[in-house]
């Protein structure tokens, strides 16, 4: 009984410590718009009180 408890503890940290390589690439590519969201909306703010 206490030998599966102790298998599914070792699994569960097995899947948390494995990252999918397509998974950061999409947290990677969100920072990235979202960055370039707020430049935008920064740089038109920055020309429009210019005018």
């Amino acid at each position: 009984m206490e030998m599966k408890k102790e298998k599914k503890q070792q699994e569960k940290v097995k899947k948390t410590k494995n990252y999918d390589k397509g998974q950061i690439f999409v947290k990677v590519m969100a920072g990235i718009l979202a960055a370039l969201m707020v430049l935008a909306a920064a740089s038109t703010l920055i020309y429009s009180l210019m005018i």
